[in-house]
């Protein structure tokens, strides 16, 4: 159950999200307006000149695929979609589409720098070290 991403890289990952979702003008509705609008773009793109947000995409960007899927991973971790138990089968469900998007589907959920730090957590690992 190695992560594929370096602590260094997931606590900056935590903090400009954390940064980012802070700010007042932040907005992320609970469901989207209609079933086919493409709701978490639309948040984003209202914020393209935001530094947090751009380090933040940059970030996740640079990564592989695997690393992306193992970032949404966590996030299911920490929320409690999955167990640590079930690590492989989760990182194999965000391949695809949830890992093409990272970025924008991490950010879609207010709480993601929370529950990333409890994914690092169910893994031993802490930004706090």
């Amino acid at each position: 159950m190695r992560l594929h991403i370096r602590l260094e890289t997931l606590c900056c990952i935590i903090a400009l999200a954390r940064e980012f979702q802070a700010k007042e003008e932040v907005v992320i509705p609970d469901t989207p307006a209609a079933p086919t609008e493409d709701w978490a773009l639309q948040i984003l793109a209202d914020h393209s000149e935001d530094y947090s947000l751009n380090q933040l995409r940059q970030s996740i960007g640079d990564m592989g695929e695997r690393q992306r899927a193992e970032l949404v991973a966590l996030m299911w971790v920490g929320r409690g979609d999955y167990s640590i138990d079930e690590w492989e089968e989760c990182v194999d469900e965000a391949l695809g589409d949830f890992s093409i998007r990272a970025c924008e589907y991490l950010l879609a959920h207010p709480m993601i720098s929370d529950h990333l730090e409890e994914g690092l957590i169910a893994h031993g690992l802490s930004c706090e070290e």
